[in-house]
This record gives C-alpha cells, structure tokens and sequence, in this order.
C-alpha cells in the first residue's frame, strides 16, 4: 500500500440540541452538531406515536367502494 493516502482519525465531539455529547472518532476536523440523538429521539424514549394505517385504510375502501366495482 502507498504511505500517507489514508486520512487520518480525530477525536471529534458531537454534540446534540438536547445537550448530549458524544466523543467519536472521524476524519473530520471540526465538531458535528445534529439535530436528534439516541438520548431525545422519539424511539429510543419510547414516545413514538403509532399510527393507525388499517383504520385508515378501511375509511379510504367505505368511501371509495362504489367506484372501483
């Protein structure tokens, strides 16, 4: 392999809206903000919201069921 083609890893911080950091490494220079992270993301605080997509879909076939026949 050729010396000095792969880039180098850095210790960067991450750091989220909610507050959480994160230390990973990166060949990135500088530190990431982001938007969500597994400390405030809906699915991993267990407030995902669930929808209901047969209710749905049994609305859409009564509305709509004289006229696909």
């Amino acid at each position: 392999m050729k010396k000095n083609t792969h880039p180098s890893y850095n210790n960067i911080i991450v750091t989220c809206i909610c507050g959480n950091h994160i230390n990973i490494k990166s060949t990135a220079f500088n530190s990431i903000n982001i938007d969500v992270c597994n400390v405030c993301h809906p699915f991993y605080t267990g407030k995902q919201r669930l929808l209901d997509n047969v209710g749905r879909v049994s609305i859409f076939n009564k509305k709509f069921n004289n006229y696909y026949k």
